[in-house]
């Protein structure tokens, strides 16, 4: 299991704007129609990543706490599907509806969505204000597979609570770490 740190772009950095397809409903989506009144987490998972299987259930929590609060969420996964053929579209449908996914989960097929984002793992958080500006990019936690600390999503939690009750939110942000997003050759 590679340990991929996320990049960590320019704060204030706009939100790239995409039109991909969701695999629970096979709608298209696009930024602007996942945004949220407050703001929009965007985070970089797939299907098969040890890592993404360690912070799900704080995700699903997460997702669930903050979407009735004006936060808008939006899954994508940018995986080759040759490389890894169980993070394709066919499997994310089943992965999200067995892990009850109520945010879309897009199939970034060309990966050009996940270059504008500069996402470079699974999982990749990136929180934008309701301007489109980035706040926070990083980690859920200190979580990871293996090192006995329990998830919390602190980090994540803390950004969104500060965006909501117009708190300043730290400058000083970790990089989430994870598997490596697995780029077509």
């Amino acid at each position: 299991m590679a340990r991929t740190e996320s990049n960590m772009i320019s704060l204030g950095t706009l939100a790239p704007n995409f039109h991909l397809k969701d695999t629970n409903s096979n709608d298209f989506f696009t930024f602007s129609a996942c945004k949220g009144e407050k703001g929009t987490l965007v985070f970089f998972i797939c299907n098969h990543c040890p890592f993404v299987h360690h912070v799900l259930e704080e995700i699903l929590l997460v997702a669930n706490d903050y979407r009735v609060q004006g936060i808008g969420m939006v899954a994508i996964s940018s995986n080759d599907v040759e490389q890894v053929p169980e993070d394709s579209p066919k499997l994310m449908t089943e992965f999200a509806f067995e892990n009850s996914f109520d945010f879309p989960y897009l199939y970034d097929e060309t990966q050009e969505v996940a270059k504008a984002f500069n996402a470079a793992c699974t999982p990749d958080f990136l929180l934008y204000d309701s301007q489109d500006k980035l706040v926070y990019r990083g980690q859920l936690d200190d979580s990871r597979p293996g090192n006995g600390i329990p998830l919390s999503g602190s980090d994540l939690r803390g950004a969104i609570d500060g965006l909501l009750y117009n708190r300043s939110i730290n400058p000083i942000q970790k990089p989430s770490i994870g598997c490596n997003i697995k780029w077509k050759k």
